[in-house]
């Protein structure tokens, strides 16, 4: 019984500290780049990817990163967010998962409007046909597109379809995930290490997520109090002993 009870304890235990780790390994990073916003080291990174992506800039391409920076707008992702859900719900009936996609989201937006308003720090150019308007750390869109394109990630992977499906899926997504902070960047909506910022936070909201979607979801399966068994397990060892 004491074996049968680790083995179902051992996984979510691990897992739970590897999101830990990451999660706290990412805050770090993102309050390090907050606090040093006007620091030398942070304008010289902005204004080196700023000044590479110059030398790049054509006629073509900036119709492209137009394009490219509306996959990661508000009225895209929404969209696609509805259309996530309404596959959870008719596909698996994934009443956990529905719920646990829209706090992701929808909390990343408020999150991300919160931390814009605490940081206030002033876009490069205001432009509101590409969605450059209020404040411009973190940048919503890396931190919007990150949050969603993830979840999609941990979704196709959860699900029965192929290993190639699943590699070729992620690593599509990771790219758009990258290049729509790049259009950010070369539209001149955001400095660098606003991008930046908003992948950390958008990476520490959606482990925290899938986290707590991960370990509700073995609660389901395993009816068990799971820091009362392991304190169970421990006295009847020292018991044993």
């Amino acid at each position: 019984m004491d074996k049968q009870l680790i083995k179902k304890l051992s996984l979510p235990i691990i897992v739970l500290l590897i999101g830990l780790g990451i999660i706290s390994f990412f805050t770090f990073i993102f309050v390090e780049i907050g606090e040093d916003l006007l620091a030398r080291e942070i304008r010289t990174f902005d204004s080196a990817i700023i000044d590479l992506l110059k030398t790049i800039e054509t006629d073509t391409l900036d119709q492209l990163m137009i394009v490219i920076t509306e996959l990661g707008s508000v009225w895209f992702l929404t969209t696609l967010s509805i259309l996530v859900i309404l596959i959870l719900w008719f596909a698996a009936k994934d009443k956990w998962g529905i719920t646990t996609f829209i706090v992701a989201v929808a909390g990343g937006g408020t999150i991300s409007k919160v931390l814009k308003h605490y940081y206030n720090r002033e876009r490069p150019s205001i432009n509101p046909e590409i969605d450059a308007i209020g404040y411009s750390f973190p940048s919503g869109h890396s931190m919007g597109s990150l949050i969603f394109y993830g979840f999609a990630i941990y979704f196709v992977a959860r699900s029965k379809w192929s290993k190639a499906v699943k590699w070729s899926f992620a690593i599509l997504s990771i790219i758009l995930i990258f290049l729509i902070g790049i259009s950010r960047v070369y539209l001149g909506a955001h400095f660098p290490s606003d991008v930046l910022a908003g992948y950390l936070a958008g990476t520490v909201w959606m482990t925290l997520c899938i986290l707590a979607l991960e370990w509700s979801e073995w609660r389901t399966k395993y009816p068990i109090r799971p820091f009362r068994a392991i304190q169970r397990f421990f006295i009847r060892r020292f018991r044993d002993n």
